[in-house]
């Protein structure tokens, strides 16, 4: 989704000035925010592509207008109600509840969107040239704008992870590789850029092609 959410190589938003002495949480509610944040994907099956999803569906000007933590805040109520959640029948799919005592067991075991593909085939191999597709979708999608239709070349493969596309249009995760790309700060930003600087990006093989 191209939305302004995407603004990377955007102008005009002023100095990032950063705070002196910036606290973890401004207010009670964001401590909140943050464990019902956590809290709910056990609950609900939800992932993390779709929270983004609904976050880019933000209007531009509420967006603009909203902390990080109300960006949480409206993202995961569009998700309860996207889930009937708020309905007298209750959510759908709702997971058992996590109980207090698993919890601390629950974040040491970590969570991973790596998965196991072995039809999935590895097309690119450290080294290849490669370039990003230009596409421009009306969902969720990692590709951002600024990368689009640029020349790089693989870094790594990671291994075979959950497509977060197809993963937030609900099209379930269809997993594929996914490689660290590098690009020179000149490809993406014009001559302008520091020749020193190169940006590395994880990209999935479904944003790729070979250079020609």
């Amino acid at each position: 989704m191209n939305g302004i959410h995407d603004m990377g190589g955007m102008d005009g938003f002023g100095a990032v000035v950063p705070e002196a002495g910036e606290p973890v949480f401004h207010a009670e509610w964001e401590k909140r925010m943050f464990a019902i944040a956590a809290a709910v994907p056990f609950a609900l099956p939800f992932a993390d592509d779709h929270l983004r999803r609904e976050i880019e569906r933000i209007p531009p000007v509420v967006y603009l207008g909203s902390s990080y933590y109300e960006l949480w805040y409206h993202a995961i109520m569009a998700l309860l109600a996207e889930r009937n959640a708020f309905s007298p029948a209750g959510p759908q799919g709702a997971n058992p509840p996590l109980q207090a005592d698993a919890v601390d067991a629950a974040i040491l075991a970590g969570a991973t969107t790596r998965m196991a593909a072995p039809h999935a085939v590895a097309r690119f191999q450290p080294g290849d040239a490669v370039v990003t597709r230009n596409i421009n979708p009306h969902d969720h999608t990692r590709l951002p704008r600024y990368a689009r239709g640029r020349h790089g070349a693989i870094l790594r493969n990671h291994g075979t992870f959950s497509f977060a596309d197809s993963n937030a249009r609900g099209d379930g995760p269809s997993p594929q590789h996914l490689y660290a790309v590098r690009f020179t700060a000149q490809e993406l930003w014009g001559p302008d850029a520091s020749r020193r600087d190169d940006l590395v990006l994880d990209l999935w093989d479904a944003y790729l092609e070979p250079a020609s």
